[in-house]
């Protein structure tokens, strides 16, 4: 199967941008020692704090799964609970 890639964007609540970003850069060493990880990078808006996006390859979308199933990302949930105005998961499977 070809890689899986994962665009995720977080929109923050306009006052709880610094909370979400601690919570996010929690995420990444523990997601990159992941099987199937291949990159996960986080990224914010120049022109909007509020947003953030993970780009993400992942071997096959099981291990993705997998991830997602983890309890570091239940944790993240729980820190940021009220804080997040939308979270949106693309799975893009790259063409060219």
């Amino acid at each position: 199967m070809t890689k899986l890639t994962i665009v995720a964007n977080i929109i923050t609540k306009a006052d709880k941008v610094e909370l979400v970003k601690a919570e996010l850069l929690k995420l990444i060493d523990i997601t990159r020692a992941e099987d199937g990880c291949i990159n996960y990078d986080l990224h914010q808006d120049n022109n909007n704090p509020t947003h953030f996006m993970f780009y993400e390859n992942w071997t096959s979308r099981e291990l993705w799964q997998a991830h997602m199933a983890n309890q570091h990302l239940a944790d993240y949930m729980a820190a940021t609970d009220g804080a997040v105005e939308s979270f949106t998961v693309n799975e893009m499977t790259q063409i060219a």
